[in-house]
């Protein structure tokens, strides 16, 4: 019988070669871009998200800045003081290359907020939801770091598995279920949790863009988890898993749930409020988004771009009712 260890080691090992595929230039170049606004203080920059599943860097690519602390990362003061508070702190830039705009939403979060978030010890799944799904480590600082970001992201994995198996049915604390089934359930919870309502096609694309991967990740979790005492037993089937887990256990699993995405809701208003302070000139952003979704050109004029607040909203808001722009 392989030992906990041994299911660890597989998953570190795919997550790390996951980690280490490269990217389109344009996306290498734009995060090293990022990394550049942060200083030394930067680990690493992490690419995850849409962009990466369609290979593409048309659309607002995310990443993510991992830092060793916020008041080296920041020559603003205010940033750095407001960062611990729902991190992380959520920026939106558009530089030109090559000719053509690349936009990016991207977040800041130190060492020590990213390990926790990825944790089974974390109380909401921000940063475990995010990064139980494929990324990329771009301008990596040292080999260190990349043992560091293998080591909290296949420790995302197992939290998204262990937090999350728990809700699947079950008869008497034995769960019988299909890898599909149980990634599908853990994406609709998680998007849940944030306010982020998704139709069932969308959730299911995210498992049929890689499935190979998530049945392998799920498969060492599980096994992972039933070895290390997380579950009583863990039995393997083709693509499919029985797991037993005592019911007052069980029961517990689902109670805590209800208190993480409770208070993950909380977290997420927190976090909106801190990002108009720090996500930078919004209008661009809105009217790309709006000219994508309807397909028409958006013009402001001199004094609305400068004072939008003011009076952009009877152009914009419109259009913001109609459409669900994140």
């Amino acid at each position: 019988m392989n030992s906990s260890d041994e299911y660890l080691d597989s998953l570190r090992s795919r997550v790390g070669s996951e980690l280490a595929e490269p990217v389109r230039p344009g996306i290498d170049w734009f995060a090293k871009q990022i990394a550049a606004r942060h200083g030394t203080a930067v680990l690493g920059v992490l690419f995850y998200g849409s962009c990466l599943r369609k290979e593409t860097d048309e659309g607002v690519l995310d990443f993510w800045v991992v830092v060793d602390n916020y008041s080296a990362a920041y020559s603003n003061r205010i940033h750095a003081l407001i960062n611990p508070i729902a991190p992380p702190n959520v920026f939106y830039i558009e530089v030109e290359y090559e000719g053509n705009i690349l936009r990016s939403k991207y977040g800041v979060i130190s060492r020590r907020a990213f390990a926790r978030g990825t944790s089974l010890a974390s109380w909401h799944p921000y940063v475990w939801a995010r990064f139980a799904q494929p990324a990329r480590v771009l301008s990596c600082r040292d080999r260190e770091a990349r043992s560091f970001f293998e080591e909290s992201i296949s420790q995302a994995v197992i939290t998204m598995v262990g937090r999350l198996v728990c809700h699947l049915p079950d008869q008497h604390g034995l769960l019988r279920f299909s890898l599909p089934a149980f990634w599908q359930e853990a994406f609709r919870r998680t998007y849940d949790s944030e306010r982020r309502p998704e139709a069932e096609e969308a959730i299911r694309s995210l498992y049929q863009a890689d499935e190979d991967r998530y049945d392998a990740a799920a498969n060492a979790a599980l096994h992972h988890l039933a070895l290390t005492g997380y579950f009583d037993e863990a039995i393997e089937h083709p693509r499919s898993f029985s797991v037993k887990v005592p019911p007052v256990r069980l029961m517990a699993q689902r109670l805590r749930w209800r208190s993480m995405r409770a208070y993950s809701r909380v977290l997420g208003l927190a976090r909106l409020l801190k990002t108009a302070f720090t996500f930078g000139d919004w209008v661009p952003y809105v009217l790309w988004k709006l000219e994508r979704h309807t397909g028409k050109k958006i013009e402001l004029t001199p004094r609305q771009r400068k004072h939008p607040l003011v009076f952009a909203w009877p152009i914009i808001l419109p259009h913001l009712l109609k459409r669900n722009l994140r």
